[in-house]
């Protein structure tokens, strides 16, 4: 039996799609910055392929860049603490993918 409870006053209902749901694959993401954003290109390279597509971009701010850095390291932890050590892949050299501001790669 469900039941219709409101959300509690500090809760955030979150709606999740089918097409959302299903993810994105991404196996290259490259990150800009400006004084005012960071953004995170997430890409599909195949192998033999030249050209790759951006599949999604997400624009963020400077704090909530940092609140996502935290988050991710946490995951990384608990998900180390439970199936080891992940591995560094080898430096991949970087490609002239300039789009602007500072890039990193990821």
């Amino acid at each position: 039996m469900e039941t219709n409870n409101p959300p509690q006053q500090n809760q955030i209902n979150i709606e999740l799609t089918e097409e959302i749901a299903e993810g994105i694959y991404s196996n290259l993401a490259i990150i800009t910055h400006s004084n005012q954003e960071f953004i995170v290109d997430f890409i599909k390279m195949m192998p033999g392929i030249p050209k790759a597509k951006v599949k999604a971009r997400i624009v963020l701010t400077p704090s909530h860049a940092k609140r996502f850095l935290k988050a991710l390291k946490e995951n990384i932890n608990k998900f180390e603490s439970q199936n080891g050590e992940i591995g560094d892949i080898e430096d991949i050299p970087m490609m002239n993918m300039n789009f602007g501001g500072q890039t990193g790669q990821a």
